[in-house]
């Protein structure tokens, strides 16, 4: 074993043996579930840390880097996200790391570039760049290295578990050149020791594209074994698997790469969201601020401010808010008691909303004398003739959908209101989406609306009629 740092006891023997038993002990991955995605920190056994592909937000990779007593002294980026805002600059500015990432980016901060090949001693073990173009331009993977042993590899939107990202974030004209850069890049990292450990940034969740399953890290040997992209027969192939499997992303994503590479704004913490009053919220209506109802589907349907978007704060509210509202837009909260603001303030801060202005209560809103709108809520056994309106994703419509329903997916449906049926019954998977896109058309003007609770199975299961499949 070499390269340690002094006075860091060797591994044990068996870690000798086994990569993943570096990975055991010395990686924790920091999985945000909302977004699909895994930032990592590598404990580098000396009080330093490094950190793979950090967001804005940073309450758990701090959380973990104080259990461990770490500093982080290296933030390494795999690509420009499209995703979230990255935590290496504010990882600079607050534990002095050094920013690493590709110098093809143009980054306009403070960092050290690298190129194909180039290697970062970060204290005993080895950082070494691959180019691995394709998800983006300048993208590169970060190979762990412990003398010459190939302990793992960062592949960020490159080679994922059972798949490889997106390629069509630089616009629909460039799909397949960076699918076919993809193609080499995973290639290339085929050609790694079967039992090197594969850490990618997109798992599950991720509209970077990545399969449903429970698994976010991997192996050269087991991609090579079951991803089915590393399987096609040819680049050709290979193409039209990857681009055939691509569906629709967010909003956001369009904004957030050039946003990185400026680099986002420091922030010394979590700005406060403070209580408005009935009279604060008219005025900032007035000054052209949108309200964002974040309650859950039952207490929006029971009663809302007119205007209102409805995203009820869970896992994936930063995706959806992303997905409907402009990245400059001025916001208002509505909440209900008890509702975590720091949670709330952190998914809309890691993908660039600054303008938070505040948050009140329905009871505020109502005690002052402020109007309020209703949305029906519908179960499954009683949909009977009405029209319907499926928001869901066209992957979701394709394997099973309400015969006779509309298809349009949330994220157009702003731009297609006049396309939706009156008097709509809407419908997701559980209800979430379903009332977002309900509080959108009654914004437009829609009337008589509403809102399935369930999804499309409950339908099927209560009528026993089965679900239309295919486009």
């Amino acid at each position: 074993m070499v390269g340690w740092a002094a006075g860091h006891p060797a591994p044990v023997p068996w870690q000798l043996e086994d990569p993943m038993g570096f990975a055991d002990d010395h990686l924790i991955p920091l999985v945000d579930t909302g977004l699909g995605n895994s930032a990592y920190l590598v404990d580098l056994g000396d009080g330093r840390a490094l950190a793979v592909d950090a967001s804005r937000d940073l309450r758990a990779l701090r959380a973990a880097a104080e259990r461990r007593g770490l500093t982080v002294a290296f933030a390494a980026d795999t690509h420009l996200h499209a995703d979230f805002l990255t935590g290496a600059l504010q990882l600079a500015a607050d534990d002095g790391a050094t920013v690493l990432a590709s110098a093809a980016g143009r980054r306009a901060f403070g960092h050290r570039g690298l190129a194909d090949g180039d290697e970062v001693d970060l204290g005993g073990l080895t950082l070494r760049a691959l180019a691995t173009p394709g998800h983006t331009d300048e993208h590169l993977s970060f190979l762990l290295l412990d003398g010459a042993r190939e302990l793992g590899v960062f592949t960020g939107g490159s080679l994922i578990v059972g798949s490889a990202a997106r390629t069509d974030l630089l616009g629909a004209h460039r799909a397949e050149e960076l699918a076919r850069a993809q193609y080499r890049s995973l290639h290339r990292l085929a050609r790694l020791p079967d039992a090197t450990a594969v850490w990618p940034t997109h798992g599950a969740g991720s509209f970077c594209s990545a399969p449903p399953g429970a698994e976010r890290t991997t192996t050269i040997g087991a991609e090579k074994r079951a991803n089915s992209l590393l399987a096609a027969p040819d680049e050709d192939s290979f193409v039209r698997e990857l681009l055939g499997g691509l569906g629709s992303y967010p909003a956001y994503f369009d904004r957030l790469a050039e946003a990185n590479r400026r680099g986002p704004a420091l922030l010394s913490a979590a700005p406060p969201l403070p209580a408005l009053s009935t009279a604060d919220v008219r005025r900032l209506l007035g000054e052209g601020a949108r309200i964002v109802d974040v309650r859950r589907v039952g207490d929006f349907a029971a009663g809302h401010i007119p205007g209102a978007l409805s995203v009820q704060l869970r896992d994936s509210f930063a995706t959806w808010l992303g997905w409907l509202l402009p990245g400059d837009a001025p916001l208002v909260f509505v909440t209900a008691p008890g509702q975590d603001l720091p949670e709330l303030t952190w998914q809309a801060l890691k993908i660039g909303y600054e303008r938070l202005l505040g948050h009140l209560t329905m009871d505020t809103w109502t005690a002052d004398g402020g109007e309020r709108e209703t949305l029906e809520l519908v179960r499954a056994d009683r949909v009977g003739d009405r029209a319907v309106l499926d928001v869901r994703q066209r992957s979701e419509w394709a394997a099973g959908h309400i015969p006779g329903a509309v298809g349009i997916e949330l994220g157009e449906l702003a731009a297609r209101t006049d396309e939706a049926p009156p008097g709509a019954l809407v419908h997701c998977a559980h209800g979430e989406r379903a009332m977002t896109a309900a509080s959108l058309l009654q914004r437009a003007g829609h009337r008589d609306l509403a809102v399935l609770v369930g999804g499309p199975d409950d339908w099927a299961e209560v009528t026993g009629r089965p679900l239309e499949e295919g486009a």
